[in-house]
């Protein structure tokens, strides 16, 4: 879905017909009632575009003031995004740079918390 900024709100993004090309392919990992354990990989980097794309069909991230109703059950500060795997090339040397992280304790917690319910 194109990205814009939002012609109602100058300080978001919004889906619109006439913005740029963005994409975004995400996997279900696990559901639970209220939530999704999602996977994302994105070609594009658009401004926001995971919140963006997330919230426009109907799955907006826990604790994203902007984008989503604002509830935070969980009491996260900011959005319950972890960047697993990022891969770029370096801007001086062109090497490919390759960098994992495991998620946090806190991303740890909630998937924990939501198990048991």
């Amino acid at each position: 879905m194109p990205i814009a900024r939002s012609t109602k709100d100058r300080k978001k993004m919004a889906v619109s017909k006439n913005g740029k090309d963005a994409i975004t392919h995400f996997k279900v990992l696990k559901r639970y009632e209220k939530y999704t354990f999602i996977e994302v990989k994105i070609e594009t980097g658009r401004t926001h575009q995971i919140r963006v794309h997330m919230a426009q069909i109907g799955y907006p991230i826990v604790g994203d003031i902007v984008y989503s109703n604002g509830k935070n059950p969980f009491g996260v500060q900011g959005q319950m995004l972890h960047a697993a795997r990022l891969s770029f090339k370096h801007p001086s040397t062109g090497k490919e740079i390759n960098l994992e992280a495991p998620l946090p304790e806190y991303f740890l917690k909630v998937l924990e918390t939501l198990d048991k319910e």
